[in-house]
């Protein structure tokens, strides 16, 4: 039986907190709910809402958002919700009653190229993943159904998966106006039939390599690798996204001023990948850190 612990995160609304899990809680779903009788389909809602303070519930993936009334300040109460939830997760009760799925999920997909001509960004119209995955072979996909199904395929060579979208890179043995369709196909049907595309029981990749906050950082981390993760956060992962990929911070080497990072997706081996460290994130980190930043360098770029 799975352990759970909670860790308690600040949203920038300050009546709302979010209380992560350490393993998922539900599907790809999202479920909001504003009081008890919107509840009715989840046991955890319908407990807190027993909670005189909660205004809404929010559930999705791995964590528990929680939205406050003001009578009452997150401080004086949020470590006794988290035990609360701690202790009803480990009992095994249920977060969400999932109904039946009878029907077709309504969901478009669509092709993007990235800038990677060995990648291409397969976009749905719904959120697959509640984390960043990648997978390099067969055998590393073992938690994940949709990529296993892709790895079916000779010319797939890696999958990477995001909130929205599944980036397949390919060998060169096959051309995109060959394959393309077929990859779309396969991967919007699997969506349709509402099937977990990861396990329940995946651990997220974005979450080991690097935290998303910085409440969460592992307490050996310095001010400069902290300063340097705000950074790649707010300003580089949402442009590299757009493109298909990814991108997580590894180390910082104080004696050489050398930021490591790793490139997943559309940009890990992508031939622009280099002009995009030194001329984008290394100038970038050069401009807002001053002289503590001498190279950035892609581990496995």
């Amino acid at each position: 039986m799975k352990e759970y612990t909670i860790t308690v995160v600040e949203t920038n609304n300050p009546t709302i907190l979010k209380f992560e899990t350490n393993h998922f809680i539900t599907t790809g779903s999202n479920y909001e709910f504003k009081n008890i009788d919107e509840a009715k389909n989840s046991p955890l809602a319908q407990q807190l809402f027993y909670l005189p303070f909660i205004k809404t519930v929010y559930i999705s993936g791995n964590f528990i958002g929680l939205e406050r009334y003001d009578i009452v300040e997150w401080s004086d109460v949020k470590d006794e919700v988290a035990q609360q939830l701690v202790e009803y997760l480990n009992a095994g009760e249920p977060t969400i009653l999932e109904e039946e799925k009878t029907k077709k999920v309504a969901v478009t997909v669509y092709a993007e190229v990235t800038p990677n001509p060995s990648t291409m960004k397969f976009v749905a119209s719904r959120k697959i993943v509640p984390a960043t995955f990648e997978f390099k072979n067969i055998d590393e996909a073992r938690d994940s159904d949709l990529a296993k199904a892709l790895f079916q395929f000779p010319f797939v060579k890696q999958v990477f998966l995001d909130e929205n979208y599944v980036s397949v890179s390919k060998y060169d043995v096959a051309e995109w106006d060959d394959i393309t369709m077929e990859l779309r196909e396969l991967i919007r049907n699997f969506i349709a039939d509402g099937k977990d595309v990861v396990s329940l029981d995946i651990q997220p990749q974005n979450t080991t390599e690097v935290p998303k906050q910085k409440e969460q950082a592992p307490v050996d981390l310095d001010d400069t690798s902290l300063e340097i993760i705000d950074i790649l956060e707010e300003y580089v992962k949402p442009a590299v996204a757009s493109d298909g990929g990814n991108i997580l911070f590894k180390s910082y080497e104080k004696q050489t001023k050398t930021v490591n990072v790793i490139l997943q997706g559309a940009c890990s081996g992508c031939p622009s990948s280099t002009f995009t460290l030194k001329n984008g994130i290394e100038t970038m980190l050069k401009n807002m850190m001053g002289d503590r930043i001498n190279e950035v360098v892609a581990l496995n770029g």
